[in-house]
């Protein structure tokens, strides 16, 4: 059986031994600084969240209770959806600023997106899972769309993926849903043609904008959209389309309060995002700061050797050391008398050739 040492809280006690046994995997969760996340629920706690469905987020459309969509870039961001009671979470092309350090979201390739929407799936459960189809893996044409949907639900584990377009994706949006791929539509301002749009810039502000708008919405939710994000947006144009929709549930980003649902990117709502930020972005968090001041106190303790303390390092049983020490002092010996015998003897053998 494994002895198990306890974790010395004074500099006195340190080489102390308090013989107490422990199985090794009791030994290993104590002293792993990484190891496997506790899944278990503690006693009393809340109970595990149902999963959402289009089902329930349709529910809650005509119940009138919002829905709330955040974006997710990996596993931590994901539990924190799954933990905090997010209904969609949405592994957005965002990720390329914010997480890859890309100027913008054409630069995102499916590959990249892939790996971040797996390691996403693995976190988080409860919430509807969308995924967004970087640029240029939808363009082509239908079938090259197809194809990459497939990709996206298959190997990364998305439940729906989410296309920027208007009446030009209808067609794609529409083969997409009759082979069984959830689509969530995303019309207004398109995060990925902002060079066609001379930046990122609000749309629909005029009567011919907004008309277009609105009837790209219309046709997406008849192509099958079970959802449509409308971005930046005037806010009377927001909640119109909102009414005129009959099943899709809208999902606003700068699009006043009148959807059906809201989404903002992560970095936005906790601060960690230092970029230009956008009118309808409220910081809800200032992580940023948080982690300023953790890192910055972590390298001053690491400076000034007050970490670890040695209430944060292990013991030995004084018996044990006293025993390594007498081990250790043997080896040093050993090495240092043999480099000594090494070179006495290359020096005889030289002085020999010598006088030959």
């Amino acid at each position: 059986m494994l002895r198990s040492v306890k974790r010395a809280r004074h500099p006195q006690a340190l080489l102390e031994f308090w013989p107490h046994l422990h199985s090794y995997r009791t030994c290993s969760r104590r002293w792993m600084s990484v190891r496997p996340e506790e899944r278990q629920a503690a006693s009393g706690s809340a109970p595990a969240r149902k999963k959402v469905t289009i089902q329930q987020l349709h529910a809650m459309r005509d119940a009138g209770k919002p829905i709330a969509m955040l974006t997710a870039y990996d596993y931590p961001t994901a539990r924190a959806c799954e933990a905090h009671g997010v209904d969609i979470t949405l592994v957005g092309d965002s990720l390329a600023q914010v997480c890859l350090g890309y100027d913008d979201t054409t630069r995102l390739t499916l590959d990249e997106m892939l790996h971040h929407v797996r390691a996403v799936a693995r976190g988080s459960r409860s919430p509807f899972l969308v995924a967004d189809m970087p640029f240029g893996t939808y363009h082509a044409s239908a079938e090259d769309a197809i194809r990459n949907a497939v990709r996206i639900v298959r190997e990364g584990g998305a439940e729906a993926v989410k296309l920027e377009g208007g009446l030009e994706i209808v067609d794609t949006v529409r083969r997409l849903t009759r082979i069984g791929i959830p689509v969530m539509a995303h019309i207004g301002l398109l995060p990925q043609r902002h060079v066609m749009l001379s930046g990122y810039r609000a749309q629909g502000r005029d009567a011919a904008g907004a008309l277009d708008v609105l009837e790209s919405a219309l046709a997406l939710e008849d192509a099958g959209a079970f959802a449509v994000v409308l971005e930046a947006i005037p806010h009377a144009l927001g909640t119109h389309i909102t009414r005129r929709l009959r099943r899709a549930a809208t999902i606003g980003i700068g699009a006043g309060p009148g959807t059906d649902g809201q989404v903002l990117v992560w970095d936005d709502i906790v601060g960690t995002w230092d970029g230009h930020q956008a009118k309808f972005v409220r910081r809800f968090a200032d992580v940023r700061a948080e982690v300023e001041r953790g890192v910055k106190g972590y390298v001053q303790a690491v400076r000034e050797r007050t970490f670890p303390a040695l209430s944060e390092s292990y013991g030995m049983p004084k018996a044990e050391w006293e025993r390594f020490e007498q081990l250790a002092a043997g080896v040093g010996q050993e090495r240092n008398s043999g480099g000594a015998g090494e070179d006495s003897n290359a020096s005889t053998a030289t002085g020999s050739g010598d006088k030959e």
